[in-house]
């Protein structure tokens, strides 16, 4: 995983037990199987058949067998493999290969609750809320709702919008809530935003009625 306009470490694996020089290896990684992203052709960097994408954006740690691709993008997400052939009596030899699995990560912003309508709250009368958070990825799993009072707390679930950006590719999410007007007693609500296992949860500033 790395996050977005970060530098993403895509490791090879490569144990060189044979300790072998790395004159005598030529180094390749490629994404899907198909474009060049970084070549090391006997201990030099080769750029000729390299994607235009990743031309001045990867390095080669050759200590760790490391690749580091440059303010990753999430057009970057994907499979890649990392190919190693050894110079064996003048035709190169496939000694070692990996794959590993990118993804991008873009922090979501704090959700924050918006009152739908104008004017003062009256009893009978309903709240109308929205929820929304901005910029992140992937896409998130939900948006609950979470209504407390009186040292009691119960969570709603309702429809959440989701739109990306066309040229970004980051996501904006928005639900909404309307409910009867509480009565009698403060009540705080807040909204949570799941974002995965990996990441948790966002949570809004409680609003109080």
């Amino acid at each position: 995983k790395s996050f977005l306009n970060h530098t993403a470490y895509l490791s090879c694996y490569f144990p060189n037990s044979q300790k072998t020089d790395i004159n005598d290896l030529r180094v390749f990684w490629q994404k899907g199987g198909v474009e060049v992203v970084h070549e090391v052709y006997y201990g030099q960097e080769k750029h000729d058949n390299l994607s235009p994408k990743y031309i001045h954006r990867t390095k080669m740690d050759m200590d760790k067998w490391t690749l580091e691709l440059l303010n990753a993008r999430i057009v970057d997400e994907g499979q890649y493999s990392c190919i190693i052939q050894h110079r064996d009596k003048g035709s190169p030899k496939v000694i070692h290969t990996s794959e590993c699995l990118l993804h991008i990560i873009a922090n979501y912003s704090q959700p924050e609750i918006a009152q739908l309508h104008a004017g003062e709250l009256k009893p009978n009368e309903h709240l109308n809320l929205s929820c929304s958070s901005s910029g992140g990825y992937p896409k998130p799993q939900q948006m609950t709702w979470l209504i407390s009072h009186e040292n009691r707390t119960r969570s709603l679930t309702s429809h959440m919008d989701v739109s990306q950006d066309a040229a970004t590719k980051l996501y904006n999410v928005t639900s909404k809530l309307n409910i009867p007007i509480p009565t009698n007693t403060l009540t705080n609500i807040s909204c949570l935003l799941h974002l995965g296992e990996q990441q948790g949860s966002l949570v809004s500033v409680p609003l109080g009625i």
